[in-house]
């Protein structure tokens, strides 16, 4: 009898060192820009939160609607990228203008600035929040802005591509910059 408990203690033993089959686990990381936050209005004035974006890849630019000089440049670049879009890549993809200038661009304004321009509806999303918020996301993509006057700013020209979990995998800079490594970058992407 005491050599059968001592062959049971060992079966026991040997099935409680076997290792477990485990899922896999989605990889977590804390470099996405979904853990931002801040609260942002759209251009339709719904208030929501940058992990409201997740699962899209995002190609994301920041602007402000009465610029005369380099924002229409960047619009009109975006304009360029959504035109080279696989069509199988436009339900996968959000081409999101951020502005700097949260006291003249309300969601209305943005909205009527989307809509002048054609860029109204998927995959377009206007976001304007507060300067708190938009400072610290300027710092997220190294944007660098100023206000010289009431209605204008100085401010870089980038556009940042993001992919479905919210980690920067690419940015292009300049107005004027290369749509077509844009494109080809959001069409490799999942």
């Amino acid at each position: 009898m005491k050599n059968f408990l001592l062959i049971l203690l060992a079966f026991f033993a040997i099935l409680s060192c076997q290792k477990e089959e485990q899922t896999p686990v989605a990889k977590k990381t804390t470099d996405s820009i979904f853990y931002l936050d801040s609260q942002w209005k759209n251009q339709d004035g719904k208030t929501i939160h940058l992990k409201d974006l997740k699962g899209k890849n995002l190609a994301i630019v920041m602007i402000f609607t009465s610029c005369k000089t380099s924002c229409p440049l960047l619009v009109a670049d975006m304009k360029k990228v959504y035109n080279q879009l696989d069509k199988s890549k436009i339900k996968n993809t959000n081409l999101v203008l951020i502005s700097i200038d949260p006291i003249n661009d309300t969601p209305e304004v943005l909205k009527k600035f989307a809509q002048d321009r054609n860029i109204y509806g998927d995959p377009w999303t206007f976001l304007v929040s507060d300067d708190e918020s938009i400072r610290e996301f300027a710092n997220v993509l190294a944007v660098k802005y100023k206000q010289i006057s009431p209605i204008e700013f100085s401010h870089s020209n980038l556009i940042t591509i993001f992919d479905r979990n919210g980690e920067m995998v690419d940015q292009q800079e300049g107005a004027g910059v290369n749509s077509d490594a844009i494109a080809k970058k959001l069409n490799e992407l999942n």
